[in-house]
């Protein structure tokens, strides 16, 4: 099948990525001719574990290309996918004008029957919203699909390659086989295409990630009241998760969700939600609990020395908002390097990938190291704010030699009791007791 996806962004380029894996051909489209040209040359704008090799062996091939050209494309597809950003607005529901943009693109574009496919998050009432303003600018007829991406940072090939599900929002039999076509090789282990309107499926998206969201944020909390009680947050994680009707995904107490999917799509679904005369109150306390849990570090750190840091130096593991990804949206480790520099600290910090987006958001007001151990030379703690598997069996001796003390502040609760206590360490967690050397 030939296809058109508009936008090489995160989900553009994965999407389109895939489809080329699977014998398709692909043209994925960019305003941005320099952002094209890299590609073309195997420079890939983000860091995803797999998708660089992907890339380079379908363009070799043949089957994914790169483009500008928005109208060529368009003429030589049955199905073009918009993969734009829809960036949350002012008052937290999402901008579409570039998805409208695009839409009244392919409308023009157009030279027979077109079926375009939402594949950005959008909300509810988007699919109709596409239909009419592509619509408007041709006599071919337009169908338009509601197909919202369910992939994680840092597995997105495998989530796309192997879907839980694929949700297909549309209106006539004949977008449902094509869609089941394209879908079919992702899912030959059995797994479910489900049919539904473009609404229902629009507001899918939103609910799975709103969902997600509130679990994380429900057990932050429990990790609060742990901390007061002197509970294990941990021990009380395997204690519900292993309830067949709750699970274990998503369970672990840390310093709060980023990234670019469930902070927009928690102020997005809100923003629907008051939009249609209701309050979602629910999302309301678990976005709260969000941006207070983004500060229980910098909590722990005054606690400890002072509201006064000034002469403080920390070594700072973790940029990302989560590992195997450099996205730093949202991501909590802002928080922390702005809370202890406005105290006067000096942050020294380490991230395998993150080092450039990060720079982009947090500029030179932190020291940028090559290595882990680097950033905690003459640190008076460490803290450890994203779980990168190359963190979790450190050399604790070497560390104890670089550090002033051997102090951690551990927001992942990566390090065992155990562990701190044979190498004689001090360890503040979440929700987990302290360990006093």
């Amino acid at each position: 099948m030939h296809i058109t996806v508009v936008g090489t962004g995160y989900v553009g380029l994965v999407a389109g990525t895939c489809f080329a894996e699977m014998g398709n051909h692909v043209t994925c489209i960019d305003i941005d001719a320099e952002k094209i040209e890299n590609l073309k040359n195997g420079v890939i704008p983000i860091f995803e574990p797999g998708l660089s090799e992907m890339v380079i062996h379908n363009h070799k091939d043949g089957r994914l290309n790169f483009s500008t050209d928005l109208k060529t494309a368009v003429e030589n597809s049955r199905v073009a996918f918009i993969a734009v950003g829809t960036p949350p607005a002012e008052d937290g529901s999402a901008d579409l004008s570039a998805v409208l943009a695009v839409a009244k693109a392919i409308g023009q574009a157009a030279n027979g029957p077109q079926i375009i496919v939402d594949k950005s998050t959008v909300p509810v009432g988007t699919a109709a919203k596409v239909k009419a303003t592509a619509q408007a600018e041709t006599e071919h007829p337009i169908e338009v699909v509601s197909n919202p991406e369910f992939l994680k940072e840092g597995a997105a090939i495998d989530d796309f390659m192997k879907p839980d599900r694929v949700v297909i929002g549309a209106e006539t039999e004949e977008a449902f086989e094509i869609m089941d076509e394209l879908y079919g090789p992702f899912v030959r282990s059995g797994k479910p295409i489900i049919h539904m309107d473009p609404v229902s499926a629009e507001l899918t998206k939103y609910a799975a990630n709103a969902m997600l969201a509130t679990r994380i944020s429900f057990m932050n909390e429990i990790s609060r009241i742990c901390d007061l009680v002197g509970a294990d947050a941990d021990m009380i994680r395997k204690g519900i998760g292993t309830d067949s009707r709750i699970g274990s995904p998503f369970l672990y107490p840390g310093i709060g969700y980023g990234g670019s999917c469930f902070p927009k799509d928690v102020k997005a679904i809100m923003a629907t939600a008051r939009q249609n005369g209701y309050v979602f109150r629910i999302l309301e306390s678990v976005e709260e609990v969000n941006e207070s849990q983004k500060r229980l570090m910098v909590e722990k750190i005054v606690s400890e020395f002072g509201e006064d840091l000034s002469g403080k130096i920390f070594g700072l593991w973790g940029l990302s908002f989560k590992p195997n990804t450099d996205d730093m949206r949202e991501a909590a480790a802002i928080s922390v390097v702005r809370g202890l520099t406005e105290r006067g600290a000096k942050v020294k910090a380490y991230d395998p990938e993150a080092h450039e987006t990060a720079r982009a958001i947090l500029g030179d007001s932190i020291e940028y190291c090559n290595n882990p151990y680097d950033a905690i030379d003459g640190a008076d703690a460490l803290i450890l704010a994203t779980e990168w598997t190359e963190f979790r069996r450190p050399d604790f001796d070497r560390m104890g030699e670089l550090l002033k003390q051997k102090l951690i502040f551990d927001g992942r609760n990566i390090y065992s009791a155990s562990t701190m206590r044979k190498y004689g360490y001090t360890r503040h967690g979440v929700g987990i007791p302290p360990v006093k050397a």
